[in-house]
């Protein structure tokens, strides 16, 4: 029986071993790029060192060190892993009752979850069977179910020439250019631009951009550059401007984040 069978049967099995939390950890130890698949499971990736990059369809997520992205079951996504990074993964049961967030998103990881998460991949599965396990089990769905979520969410556009706005400024990402000439340059006029990033991400073209610059940023500085040098390559003016701008995105300095 293949491995994704064996662990359906597992959870389905009554009088059987009965897995319905696994754990999977790896480092990687440099640059690293996951395909795109799809999980039966729903996950918790944690980042506890080095940075990750979700995509899914819908959008993407930056997953800083100590961070974590929630995937749930049947999400097509994939990762690039920047610089070394240790991946501590849990996998859950869909069977499992509980209120877990129902779409992707990043979260910070408490202490307490931290320790869950690291004593449950020494343990490898839990076993709803074996009355140690079924308590770790719904103690760790207990925390799961109030992850606090952190906004480092991209939402991409679907109109092809939002895609074509969205391709350029990522590779440029300290492009000033007003909208007009992004627009121009995708064959579009600025007020359409501006009504696409509105109505299919939720964000006016400006807010989406500063989002993307604030998600490139934290790859850079997870990687150990200064904030001087990331704040120039993704286009603010000056240090001063893109701390603000950090700040009050996630409530602290670079600097600080970056150590908590």
């Amino acid at each position: 029986m293949s491995k994704k069978r064996q662990h359906r049967a597992d959870v389905q099995n009554e009088g059987a071993v009965r897995t319905m939390v696994r754990s999977f950890a790896v480092r990687h130890f440099h640059d690293h790029v996951i395909a795109s698949h799809v999980h039966e499971w729903h996950q918790l990736i944690y980042a506890s060192e080095g940075v990750m990059w979700v995509h899914t369809a819908a959008g993407d997520w930056v997953v800083p060190p100590n961070r974590a992205v929630w995937v749930p079951a049947g999400v097509e996504h994939g990762i690039e892993l920047t610089g070394e990074v240790l991946v501590q993964t849990i996998y859950v049961a869909t069977d499992i009752s509980g209120d877990m967030p129902r779409q992707c998103c990043a979260v910070n990881v408490s202490p307490l979850l931290r320790e869950l998460i690291v004593h449950t991949v020494k343990l490898g599965s839990l076993d709803q069977s074996e009355p140690a396990h079924a308590r770790l089990i719904g103690f760790l769905v207990d925390q799961l179910s109030v992850l606090p979520a952190i906004p480092l969410q991209l939402p991409l556009p679907r109109d092809i020439r939002a895609r074509r706005a969205v391709d350029l400024l990522r590779a440029h990402p300290d492009d000033a250019g007003l909208i007009k000439s992004v627009a121009r340059r995708v064959a579009t006029s600025a007020r359409t631009l501006e009504r696409i990033f509105q109505e299919e991400t939720g964000m006016t073209f400006g807010r989406w951009r500063q989002q993307l610059r604030l998600l490139q940023a934290m790859r850079l500085l997870a990687a150990g550059r200064p904030v001087t040098a990331v704040a120039l390559e993704v286009g603010y003016e000056s240090p001063s401007a893109f701390i603000a701008m950090f700040k009050r995105t996630l409530g602290t300095t670079p600097h600080r984040y970056f150590v908590s």
